[in-house]
């Protein structure tokens, strides 16, 4: 998947062979009737390349798309090539990050297990900084700043108005593993503590006594769009990361997040044992 292949640019294309599909017309019928080549309409549903509003605004009008539908696809139009909140710290984002940060800016939902860390969405700063002071790769504390600098501004998601909701599942390991300090380790556990009660976070626990489990598949996450069909798994191999798309792929973390979903805590139980694990640091 390239950077350009964003979720904005997928979710136009999809909306876009839908409501064609819905007219009942062929690429080539939909074409000729806005004055553009079948070649040209294809590619506007297979998000492959820059689109023209004009051109989206017209389609939707021979579909007769209604008025909501017609805003909405010229809005996508007009923003395909909007940059985030990210560009200004381009020089310190490799491309598989860029990406990240691209779908998590246009998700409604984030299924997160984590099986190592806590999901950078919910980390302290004290903890990000342990983190990349810790990392085999040794960077300069003006470099370590600025990375915790980009994760402290990637979770200004969660506080948006139009927040995705954010299930995070977390191997009782990730609880019981100190990073930097005590000290910062009590202060992280508060942390998810509080976000546990933010009606757009739900945290579950995976406890060691569950013994093996669906998570063989490692720590992921399943970006969902507002279709089902516009989901994205992002997997951080540490040496690398790797986004998948197709469906056997993510049928397959789709079903891995439902069974560790049933073999962790509820919300409740979850919550009492990071309490305790705060406790007895």
């Amino acid at each position: 998947m390239s950077v350009q292949t964003t979720t904005r640019r997928r979710q136009l294309g999809a909306m876009l062979r839908k409501l064609r599909a819905r007219k009942g017309l062929t690429l080539e019928e939909a074409g000729g009737l806005v004055g553009v080549s079948k070649a040209t309409v294809s590619r506007y549903e297979t998000q492959a390349g820059p689109v023209k509003w004009l051109v989206v605004d017209a389609l939707c009008r021979e579909y007769e798309a209604t008025s909501a539908e017609r805003r909405g696809l010229v809005a996508l139009a007009k923003d395909a090539k909007q940059q985030g909140w990210w560009s200004s710290f381009a020089d310190s984002i490799p491309e598989s990050m860029n990406l990240l940060l691209t779908l998590e800016d246009e998700a409604v939902r984030e299924d997160h297990f984590s099986c190592v860390y806590v999901p950078g969405l919910l980390q302290t700063r004290s903890y990000t900084t342990a983190l990349q002071q810790a990392n085999e790769m040794r960077r300069s504390p003006e470099e370590i700043e600025r990375l915790v600098s980009i994760r402290m501004k990637r979770q200004e998601i969660l506080a948006r108005s139009n927040a995705p909701h954010l299930w995070a599942i977390l191997d009782e390991s990730v609880i019981r593993r100190v990073v930097g300090s005590r000290d910062i380790m009590r202060e992280q556990l508060g942390r998810l503590l509080s976000a546990a009660g933010s009606p757009n976070v739900t945290l579950q626990i995976l406890p060691f006594a569950r013994g093996a489990h669906a998570a063989a598949l490692g720590s992921f996450v399943v970006l969902g769009g507002a279709e089902r069909p516009l989901d994205v798994v992002y997997v951080d191999l540490h040496i690398g990361s790797l986004f998948m798309e197709k469906e056997e792929e993510l049928e397959r973390y789709r079903l891995a997040f439902e069974y560790l979903r049933a073999q962790a805590l509820d919300i409740e139980a979850s919550s009492a044992m990071i309490k305790r694990a705060r406790e007895e640091l």
